[in-house]
């Protein structure tokens, strides 16, 4: 069969799949709650799943594989490792099971409403949907991309048509089915990506360039030492792999994963399924990378960004394979797209929307709202993902701002009662100037340089989101300390946070009720 005809019958496939499950969970996303949250009854399978889908998108396998594969040769598998112990178990561990807890006492179903609930503060919730809906916007335009040029390279097709595909797959999805048929969805897309990755793993190494497993070790061995890495490689290579990895802590994407899990024994099932996941994925797809040297002597034509797409040309796939991995990459692609637009626009539509313009608008209502921002949201997507910045920048800006804002106040919420609201804030505030700094360089400043030699700061988002994120856990400490955060007092005020519970009519129960206000519960 022809070998464009062999991959639009898998790619059909794959659509009608994913057509059927939207179709099917419809009637899950009539009201916000079942479209944010669904029940909150989800599986440590489907949870977990959902988790690695999210997280590894074509940006991983096409972005970042092939950047970090071409700059650091064998040294690439790290950010793979580093993704998986850190990006997953570790996330598992520290967060998991304590969001679950909370987010379900207080009928919290986003970002902003954690942060209003635990600290009480309506331009902090407002500050948090601003910077969650302008900043996904870049990491969702990376997605477009990291698919396009695989499609360009193994199609020949135009990348206008691409970027339409995943997109309408991305709307189907979410606006039929919302969270109960993006979890379901995630499902069998991550089954996809377990099979398409080992498959693609073993005929790369099988490939004349690689020339097995042995060999191919010996000659990616042969060309890292040619690179001659640095003190500055290294700086630039562990930057990635700790943004990459820790990034994904302060995602309000990957984070609201753990809003519907049903129990605490479903979160440890989940922890080893999404850790084993991210293992085969993230370290597959990075390992693939590494051998970006053996296949070529000159970097391909168009850059870094057709580095792996070239790579599966050279391996003679068969065509059922070039199908798999499309639709591998496809599956990746969408999900992550999944996740990120309804994070955004269900932020947007619960917490602007309905907090502040409309405080009367019902459930129906709103779930009917989120869905049009839903499509206007992936549109905006297309536009910016036609711009000419590269796959690993608009990612790096996007997670750099998000986590370097939001990882430190969420996690030191979890854990210690002495975070005030003055702390969070300097976190906020002090994380989110450092991380834009690549941003504003990029758009009015593209020579400014890093200090130290380490190149253009347009180029540096990894590091000077890693920069973020460690400030921003200074500062969320110090500050609280500094203002009294510790005090008994202090931490009385924000006792609701750990001690009570909301009903389904939004009333508050427990010892720490007369801490909050119904009207600010319902909040």
């Amino acid at each position: 069969m022809d070998k464009t005809v062999t991959i639009a019958v898998v790619v059909g496939v794959y659509a009608v799949v994913m057509l059927i499950i939207g179709l099917v969970n419809k009637k899950n996303s009539d009201s916000m709650t079942q479209f944010t949250v669904g029940s909150r009854n989800a599986g440590a399978w489907v949870s977990a799943m959902s988790y690695g889908t999210a997280y590894f998108s074509a940006v991983m396998f096409v972005g970042y594989a092939g950047k970090t594969g071409w700059g650091f040769g064998a040294w690439a598998v790290a950010a793979g490792i580093g993704n998986a112990l850190i990006g997953s178990l570790l996330a598992w561990l520290v967060l998991a099971n304590r969001t679950r807890d909370v987010t379900r006492r207080l009928k919290i179903k986003s970002m902003p409403q954690f942060f209003n609930a635990r600290f009480k503060s309506e331009p902090m919730k407002l500050f948090a949907v601003a910077v969650i809906f302008v900043f996904l916007l870049p990491y969702s335009a990376s997605v477009y991309k990291g698919l396009t040029s695989v499609c360009s390279v193994l199609l020949g097709i135009d990348e206008t048509l691409c970027m339409i595909l995943i997109a309408v797959a991305s709307a189907v999805i979410i606006v039929l089915g919302g969270y109960i048929a993006q979890l379901k969805a995630d499902f069998v897309q991550g089954i996809v990506m377990i099979f398409g990755v080992s498959l693609l793993i073993i005929f790369v190494i099988k490939s004349n360039a690689v020339g097995g497993l042995t060999t191919g070790l010996t000659r990616l061995g042969g060309v890292t030492e040619q690179l001659g890495l640095t003190g500055k490689h290294h700086i630039s290579l562990w930057a990635t792999v700790l943004m990459t990895s820790f990034g994904t802590w302060g995602l309000p994407q990957m984070i609201h994963k753990y809003y519907g899990i049903k129990d605490k024994s479903e979160v440890v099932k989940g922890t080893v399924i999404s850790t084993l996941f991210s293992l085969l994925i993230a370290g597959g797809g990075y390992f693939i990378g590494s051998f970006g040297h053996v296949f070529f002597s000159e970097l391909p034509e168009g850059g870094v960004d057709y580095i792996i797409p070239n790579m599966l040309i050279n391996a003679n796939l068969p065509n059922i394979l070039l199908g798999v991995v499309l639709v591998l990459l496809i599956s990746a692609s969408v999900s992550t797209l999944s996740s990120i637009t309804i994070t955004a626009c269900t932020t947007l539509t619960m917490d602007l929307v309905k907090g502040h313009i409309n405080k009367d608008i019902s459930q129906k209502a709103q779930a009917a709202l989120t869905k049009v921002l839903c499509i206007v949201f992936i549109a905006l997507s297309y536009v910016i993902a036609n711009s000419d910045t590269p796959i690993l920048d608009m990612m790096s800006y996007s997670w750099g701002i998000i986590s370097g804002s939001f990882l430190a106040p969420y996690l030191i919420s979890l854990y210690w009662r002495g975070l005030n609201k003055a702390g969070a804030w300097a976190g906020m505030l002090g994380g989110f100037a450092v991380a834009a700094q690549p941003v504003v360089a990029k758009l009015f400043i593209p020579s400014m340089q890093v200090p130290f030699g380490l190149g253009n700061m347009m180029d540096n988002g990894s590091l000077y989101a890693c920069f973020a994120m460690v400030l921003s856990l200074i500062l969320c400490v110090v500050v609280s300390l500094a203002t009294g955060g510790n005090s008994e007092r202090s931490k009385a005020k924000y006792a609701h946070f750990y001690d009570s519970n909301i009903s389904e009519d939004n009333t508050v129960s427990s010892a720490a009720a007369d801490a909050v206000s119904p009207v600010e519960a319902a909040n």
